[in-house]
């Protein structure tokens, strides 16, 4: 296993670890949000700092090499690769069409006053979906529809 598994680890905890110290310092409105994102950069630090160690111990050191010679055969399978390009396809034609629904949607909430300013979402869901559009333009896509 590479050792930026492990440096990546450590720089999850220390991460993690400000978050805490800052929340526990600190009396703020965020604290429930700091606490949270403590949570998560330590956690997975802690996990990818076992799997380095567990991993480099030389007794699994044979069965990490096979896992990644079957890991990369599965990556490179060319049958599972235009499946997984077809179905990040559909999620990106989903996500487009929730977001114009998502739109329409906040455009008659706002006007039926349910929701008091939502000219800042629409805005937001507007730019996204141009975004989106965008680095995904309809030419590039015809690799898609084979």
């Amino acid at each position: 296993m590479k050792k930026n598994n492990l440096l990546v680890g450590i720089l999850y905890i220390l991460c993690g670890a400000i978050f805490l110290i800052i929340a526990l310092l600190f009396d703020i409105r965020l604290n429930s949000l700091l606490f949270g994102f403590s949570g998560a950069f330590i956690g997975p630090g802690i996990i990818m700092i076992s799997k380095y160690f567990y991993w480099t111990a030389p007794k699994n050191r044979n069965r990490y090499a096979e896992r990644l010679e079957n890991e990369n055969i599965e990556l490179h399978d060319e049958r599972k690769e235009k499946l997984r390009d077809k179905s990040g396809r559909y999620a990106y034609v989903l996500g487009l069409a929730i977001t114009g629904f998502s739109i329409v949607l906040f455009s008659i909430l706002g006007k039926l006053e349910v929701i008091t300013n939502s000219k800042l979402m629409i805005l937001y869901l507007g730019g996204y979906f141009v975004f989106q559009y965008i680095v995904n333009m309809p030419g590039q896509t015809e690799q898609f529809d084979r």
